[in-house]
């Protein structure tokens, strides 16, 4: 039976101070309706930074035009190259030595986004306003959350930062003002309640007490969810369900991160909900992420891999030598090859959460289509810490903005900015100007 009546798009499922927003589905179309309304289909805007360079030889192509064989470090993004943009010689300025700045990987990080150089004065630690949340200031109304900021860190490297000043560096890709960052959701519990809770912080008893009686979100919601199916088509009901599931999914994830006891350093307690395992932990925020985008609670989003400078080591993968220090390898092959395997192993996680995204449909194209995805870091060789040609790619098209599967090499030192200008754009928030960008990016094929 064709009705003419449509689910409101802001409807939620509610229960004991839980809420669930839901996805894109059919009918929140109204029937009948000769096409998609433009815009409806909200575009999200992410970067994903990871920290110390990256392996460049392993990065860039040999090649310029449509993406063929990729290079090692990239090889899990293969299956995917038809939807990944690879872009090559921007450079971020701002992150080069300029008077009192925190060193290369506080300036590479903390003007990542911002495109001004950072400093410090006796009482404040300055940047600039980030391009991120200049999209959120503006489109951010439309949102529950106007932009989300979350990250990864290493239990056994808690609190181990030089300085309070440096750490707001190295730590920080969002800044409100420039003397404001916003320091990232680190603990996936934290991030959770956030998405689906009151929002507020609770002290470690408090915390204790809630996990006692907790119950799941989704059970909390079952009444509400039980009338809704009753008036959705067959469709519907599988892409609500796939939704819910994949919720319910990661409460089990956060359960097993808490249950498992196992010591990080001896006499330090591990973290309330933060796995150990690099890969589960990547994995809980962005299946965590996709959620946010498919409700459309946020269209904004940064995610720290780590903080920049951090040594963490990489101990499932064989590798206990800390990152940072591996860096620094003066062309040992021997430690070489280990960088090149922790580059690869980000990329593999960033890999399987991508391909998440380009099998969640949304009216007639898929979550990644309507998103664009910048990965990349702040410095390009670890080694000598240079801040041109940094490792960029962008995953998605942006609602039909970007050709992909393409690799695109601009003049040497372009602006990074300049691709920052060209996303806002695309977000709908023109500017006039930001940071040193000389224009917006050629050769992108916008539509």
């Amino acid at each position: 039976m064709i009705t003419r009546k449509a689910i409101p798009r802001r409807t939620i499922l509610k229960g004991m101070g839980t809420a669930i927003a839901l996805p894109f589905l059919d009918a929140m179309t109204p029937a009948l309706a000769s096409s998609k309304a433009p815009g409806e289909t909200p575009v999200r805007m992410m970067f994903v930074y990871v920290p110390n360079g990256v392996m460049m030889e392993h990065w860039n192509t040999k090649y310029e035009g449509k993406l063929r064989e990729l290079p090692r470090v990239l090889k899990p993004l293969e299956p995917l190259k038809d939807d990944i943009l690879l872009l090559g010689n921007l450079t971020n300025n701002a992150g080069r030595a300029w008077l009192d700045g925190p060193g290369d990987h506080g300036r590479c990080c903390g003007s990542y986004l911002t495109s001004i150089h950072v400093r410090k004065t006796t009482t404040d630690i300055l940047s600039g306003v980030s391009c991120d949340q200049i999209v959120a200031s503006q489109i951010g109304a439309k949102t529950r959350f106007p932009s989300l900021e979350v990250g990864i860190e290493d239990a056994r490297q808690a609190g181990d930062c030089d300085s309070g000043y440096s750490c707001a560096y190295t730590n920080n890709l969002a800044w409100k003002s420039e003397t404001q960052p916003l320091p990232p959701i680190l603990n996936p519990r934290q991030f959770f309640e956030r998405l689906f809770g009151s929002g507020v912080a609770l002290s470690p008893e408090e915390r204790a007490r809630q996990s006692r009686i907790r119950r799941s979100v989704m059970d909390l919601v079952v009444a509400d969810t039980k009338k809704l199916q009753s008036t959705l088509g067959p469709t519907d009901k599988r892409k609500l369900d796939e939704y819910l599931t994949s919720i319910r999914e990661i409460e089990r994830q956060l359960e097993k991160a808490e249950q498992d006891k196992t010591e990080i350093n001896p006499g330090m307690e591990k973290p309330y909900g933060i796995p150990s395992d690099f890969a589960e932990h990547f994995k809980l925020m962005t299946d965590m992420v996709t959620v946010a985008f498919q409700a459309d609670l946020t269209r904004v989003v940064t995610f720290i891999v780590t903080r920049e400078g951090t040594s963490r080591s990489y101990r499932e993968i064989g590798i206990p030598d800390g990152h940072h220090p591996l860096t620094h390898h003066r062309n040992d092959p021997v430690l070489t090859e280990k960088v090149a395997q922790i580059n690869t192993y980000h990329i593999q996680q960033f890999a399987t959460w991508i391909a998440r995204l380009k099998a969640i449909k949304e009216g007639d194209s898929t979550l990644l289509d309507n998103s664009m995805i910048v990965y990349g870091a702040g410095l390009s060789d670890g080694n000598r810490h240079t801040h041109e040609d940094l490792p960029t790619l962008i995953a998605g098209r942006g609602g039909k903005s970007f050709k992909t599967g393409q690799r695109i090499v601009h003049r040497r030192e372009t602006p990074l900015a300049n691709l920052f200008l060209t996303m806002m754009d695309r977000m709908g928030v023109r500017a006039d100007y930001f940071g040193d960008a000389t224009g917006r990016l050629d050769g992108l094929n916008l539509s």
